[in-house]
């Protein structure tokens, strides 16, 4: 088996892609694959090699990620938009060997210091490109066809970074069988499943596993057509739904907040749309209520998390309930559990525990965040707080874990108090959520100067953006004279929160 014989079964002139009005049928996408699979080949690049992706959501991005799985190496999705720091830790944390840059990644990668990431033997760049030595991607696709290589279920097949269910960021260890045992999750729902005419929206970013598996993943096993969009635009996506036909829209939670609280926007804006999805962070109850009334579609939504590949309960279309996060996806087992281990009692809280093929592999290179994520017996641990009603449906609750969510981002506090803390003159810095209207949640910092010394708001959020995804960034810093800390030491988040 190998992942990226999902475009293999479908007929040659069926539409796979759409990008910036240009169609690509999937003949078109296969030939295109298998060439580049050779030119990577000749590079040589093999099995286990991880390559990274620096692209937005265009055919570039597609028809590397299928490639390099083809070729049964690892892909490694990268946000293009990544200061060159971050991608220097990323790059250097496991050993690439190769990156696939497109016109979104050119300005971050073109700050990358090269003797921070030694193990990168290859730079493949789209054309416009002034990198020196870089092959382009162009002249790769002229290559001769290679087959696809045969994997085994529990060969690494994408490395993807995220915060994880504690811990700073780290990168998650996703098989050929973790992301396939999703998507035959998904397909499983009823009414939840895709056709091979639906038109699905691909405006979830692709280096995010919300985007590359239940949306670009998704369609592409079942043979559907997705609309790729580098950039939303709440307006200008209306007209793509319109114009394209959509039929299936799978998004965050700050896209379905834009949308329902668009002025001037006709009630039969999504008409075309029979399966609308949101995930990768709460969906705001009012809103969602603002949504479904506005434009008299059913807003479904579920959880996941990019540990279990990534979705883990989806709403049933006709019988979802508004704050709930549906019921868990068949081929899997969920259990509350409580601080001791035990199966929480019926109607109490407890931390969702995640069971299934889909469940990932470890952290690369970090067995310690493996084993307080994975238990011996297989379950994951996710961090996050449920209670079931009578029929089973989940609810989440809390977090037991310090994660700040926005935008369906991961950001841990960690990542971002080391950054702040290289700061001259800053003698401690804590940092939590804050609410955020349409971003779910907005990182906020607090800073205890030292002793004379004076600070400016603006200049350490400067810094931060020097070095970290602006997601990551606070967008609030306060001054105080002292964190609240616990008898042991410990900052108390909860009284900053």
């Amino acid at each position: 088996m190998n992942l990226a014989e999902i475009i293999e079964p479908h007929p040659s002139d069926a539409v796979a892609l759409v990008s910036r009005g240009a169609p690509t049928p999937y003949g078109a996408l296969r030939e295109e694959v298998a060439a580049l699979r050779g030119g990577l080949a000749s590079l040589g690049i093999g099995a286990d090699d991880r390559v990274a992706i620096l692209c937005a959501n265009n055919p570039t991005f597609v028809v590397s990620y299928l490639a390099v799985l083809g070729l049964g190496a690892v892909v490694v999705p990268l946000n293009p938009l990544s200061p060159a720091p971050e991608l220097e830790r990323e790059v250097a944390a496991v050993d690439i060997l190769a990156v696939i840059v497109g016109p979104a990644g050119r300005a971050s990668w073109a700050e990358v210091d090269s003797a921070k990431v030694p193990s990168v033997r290859a730079v493949i760049a789209t054309a416009g490109h002034s990198f020196a030595n870089a092959v382009t991607f162009e002249d790769l696709l002229a290559a001769s066809p290679v087959p696809i290589v045969g994997r085994e279920s529990n060969d690494l097949a994408a490395l993807l970074f995220t915060s994880g269910t504690a811990g700073s960021a780290k990168a998650a260890m996703l098989t050929h069988g973790n992301l396939l045992s999703n998507l035959r999750q998904i397909q499983q729902q009823p009414g939840r499943g895709l056709r091979a005419d639906d038109v699905v929206l691909g405006v979830l970013p692709l280096f995010h596993i919300f985007g590359m598996n239940v949306v670009l993943g998704l369609a592409l096993y079942a043979g559907a057509s997705v609309v790729l969009v580098e950039r939303f635009d709440p307006a200008t996506a209306l007209e793509t739904i319109e114009t394209r036909g959509v039929t299936v829209i799978a998004g965050a939670p700050p896209m379905w907040t834009a949308w329902a609280t668009l002025p001037q926007v006709s009630s039969s804006a999504f008409s075309s749309v029979r399966v609308a999805s949101t995930g990768a962070s709460k969906m705001p109850e009012d809103l969602s209520r603002l949504f479904q009334s506005r434009f008299h579609l059913e807003l479904l939504e579920g959880y996941g998390l990019t540990e279990a590949s990534p979705v883990v309960t989806a709403s049933p279309p006709g019988e979802s309930r508004v704050g709930s996060i549906g019921l868990p996806l068949s081929g899997l087992t969920v259990r509350l559990v409580d601080h001791d281990g035990d199966d929480a009692l019926e109607g109490d809280a407890g931390e969702v525990w995640v069971k299934g093929p889909n469940v990932f592999a470890g952290y690369w290179h970090d067995d310690e965040a493996t084993a307080r994520a994975l238990t011996n017996d297989g379950w994951l641990r996710t961090g996050d707080v449920a209670v079931a009603d009578d029929e089973g449906y989940l609810y989440l609750v809390d977090r037991a874990k310090d994660l700040i969510i926005v935008s369906g981002f991961n950001v841990y506090p960690g990542e971002v108090e080391d950054v702040i803390a290289e700061y001259p003159g800053v003698e401690e810095v804590a940092v939590v959520g804050s609410p955020h209207p349409s971003t779910g949640e907005a990182v906020k910092a607090f800073v205890v100067p030292a002793p004379g010394t004076s600070m400016d708001e603006e200049a350490i959020i400067d810094h931060c953006r020097r070095s970290l995804a602006r997601y990551k960034c606070p967008t609030k810093v306060m001054f105080v004279d002292e964190l609240p800390k616990g008898w042991g030491g410990k900052v108390l988040r909860r009284v900053l929160r």
